[in-house]
């Protein structure tokens, strides 16, 4: 089973690239962030067409997430971190072929000390909490999404700039993603590449993707009962360099088994 995660910055927009991205690399499941769609005008039909069943949840011009999965049933669905209030549409949950599957779309959180950061922090333990049951109700556990955290130094393109006082790279956020992998969960692309450099996100301004200056932001995680069968993951490049691209580019994890 091929998982991805895919940013695409506004369905509506990027519906050619999801696509055609869909026929090229053939994933069997796809967690979509930012569709900026009210669930009415979601493309599920077209989706459909290409042999893809869709669960979604979404609100006008901002955040929205969806599932997507090839040829199989979506089942047990969850819109949103159960007891924490939230109007914003960042969370669906669903099983699919016996593997739970957890898309987030993390809170960005503007600026360090910022309320918008103090946001980002509580809803991360929100979600943390959330996840630990989750992990006990389901042992083979992907989480997956834009998690606008850089883990750590080889995920930045320049760490002088991406440092402590910075959004997306600060402690405080890099320690809420520890306290999700010490639940049990590994970063699958860290369990095969090892090396700095390689990124997911670039901004549109000053030629960031021609210039490869990028943070690697979208993260596929796996539970300890699914890290053996987690045989490949990567991020394909290649969406971002299409006409009016998304500024994220598909993470993927391949499991075995």
């Amino acid at each position: 089973m091929k998982i991805a995660s895919w940013n695409v910055n506004s369905l509506n927009v990027r519906l050619p690239h999801l696509e055609q991205w869909l026929r090229d690399a053939q994933p069997d499941v796809v967690g979509i962030q930012e569709t900026k769609l009210e669930d009415a005008k979601f493309p599920d039909a077209a989706l459909a067409g290409l042999g893809y069943r869709s669960v979604f949840a979404g609100q006008k011009s901002y955040n929205g997430v969806a599932l997507l999965a090839r040829d199989r049933a979506i089942d047990a669905v969850q819109v949103g971190i159960p007891g924490f209030e939230d109007e914003q549409r960042r969370v669906i949950a669903a099983t699919v072929d016996g593997v739970r599957i957890v898309n987030l779309y993390v809170v960005n959180g503007q600026d360090v000390g910022s309320d918008k950061y103090a946001y980002k922090l509580r809803w991360l333990d929100a979600v943390r909490d959330w996840l630990a049951e989750e992990l006990r109700a389901h042992p083979r556990l992907v989480v997956l999404g834009d998690f606008n955290i850089a883990p750590d130094e080889r995920d930045v393109h320049d760490p002088l700039i991406w440092n402590d006082g910075h959004i997306l790279t600060s402690t405080a956020e890099r320690t809420a993603l520890r306290q999700l992998l010490d639940l049990g969960l590994h970063d699958a692309f860290r369990l095969h590449h090892d090396a700095a450099g390689i990124f997911s996100w670039w901004d549109y301004r000053q030629a960031a993707f021609r210039r490869d200056m990028g943070l690697r932001i979208d993260l596929t995680l796996v539970s300890d009962a699914l890290r053996a069968q987690a045989v490949a993951a990567d991020i394909d490049r290649e969406p971002r360099t299409w006409e009016r691209p998304s500024d994220h580019a598909p993470a993927w994890v391949r499991l075995d088994g």
